[in-house]
C-alpha cells in the first residue's frame, strides 16, 4: 500500500508478470516501487499459467489457455474493488512482456474494467510469436506452446482493437529479440485506425529487458503522467 494511506478506495495498479512461465516472489521490483511512491495501490496476481504452483496450475500456460490466465488477470482487479481497497473509477493495469499481453487482453474479456492500460513489450498477436520463432533452436517448443485453434484469433489483442474502451500506453525497444516491435507497432496501428486512444514510445536500439537507464527514466516517467492524468491519481 502508499504510505500514509488508509488502504482504502485507491488509485491501484494491478501488474501481471512476464513469462508467463514466471511468479511473482516477495523483493524489490523497481517497476512496484516507482507505482507505491506515486500513490498506488499495487497488485502482483500470480495467475494460472504461472510456474511454482504445481502442473495443474501451469495448465496450458496462458496461451493455449489465455482466458484463464486473463481471466485470473482480471478477478484480481475485481478484488482490489470488492475489498474497498481500490476505487472502480482509478483501476489501471500495467504489464511487460506476457503481463503487457495481459494488460491488452484483459480489454478484451472485460473493456469496463481497467480504466487506463499500459503494455511494455507485449506480445500482441499470437501467430506473430510463432512467425518470429521460425528462425530459431526453440520454434518447436514455441509452436507447441501456442498450439492450433480459435484461440489464436480470439486470443490476440491486435485483432480486437475495436473493444477498447480505455487509453492505452505501449513502451517497446526496437532490438527486442524475446517480442519483435511490430507487435507494438501493429498494436498501435490498430488501434488508430478504429478511433483508440493510444500513446506509444518506441526506444531504438533496445532490447526487451530495455536495460539503459535513461530509458528506464524516461519510460517511468511517462507511465507516471499517462497513470495520473487517466486515473486522476495527481501524484
Amino acid at each position: 500500500m502508499p504510505p500514509g494511506s488508509d488502504g482504502k478506495n485507491l488509485a491501484a495498479v494491478v501488474l501481471p508478470h512476464g513469462g508467463p512461465a514466471a511468479r511473482d516472489e516477495w523483493g524489490f521490483d523497481w517497476l512496484v516501487q516507482y507505482l507505491i511512491a506515486r500513490g498506488y495501490a499495487v497488485l502482483q496476481p500470480n495467475y494460472r499459467g504461472s510456474a511454482g504452483y504445481g502442473e495443474a496450475w501451469f495448465g496450458r500456460n496462458g496461451y493455449q489457455s489465455w482466458d484463464v490466465a486473463v481471466g485470473d488477470v482480471n478477478d484480481a482487479g475485481r478484488w482490489l474493488v470488492s475489498q474497498g481497497i481500490a476505487d472502480p473509477e482509478r483501476l489501471g493495469i500495467a504489464g511487460w512482456s506476457y503481463g503487457g499481453y495481459a494488460a491488452l487482453q484483459s480489454q478484451v474479456l472485460d473493456p469496463t474494467l481497467f480504466k487506463a492500460i499500459v503494455a511494455i513489450a507485449p506480445v500482441t498477436d499470437l501467430e506473430y510469436l510463432r512467425q518470429d520463432a521460425r528462425a530459431y533452436t526453440s520454434f518447436k517448443f514455441r509452436d507447441r506452446q501456442l498450439g492450433q485453434g480459435p484461440h489464436i484469433a480470439a486470443g490476440s489483442p491486435r485483432r480486437h482493437a475495436e473493444k477498447f474502451a480505455s487509453p492505452v500506453a505501449l513502451f517497446h525497444g526496437t532490438r527486442d529479440l524475446n517480442v519483435d516491435v511490430r507487435h507494438a507497432q501493429a498494436m498501435e496501428k490498430a488501434l488508430k485506425a478504429v478511433g483508440k486512444p493510444v500513446d506509444y514510445h518506441e526506444y531504438e536500439d533496445l532490447q526487451h529487458g530495455l536495460d539503459d537507464s535513461a530509458a528506464r527514466a524516461d519510460m517511468l516517467a511517462t507511465i507516471g503522467r499517462f497513470l495520473d492524468e487517466e486515473l486522476g491519481q495527481g501524484g
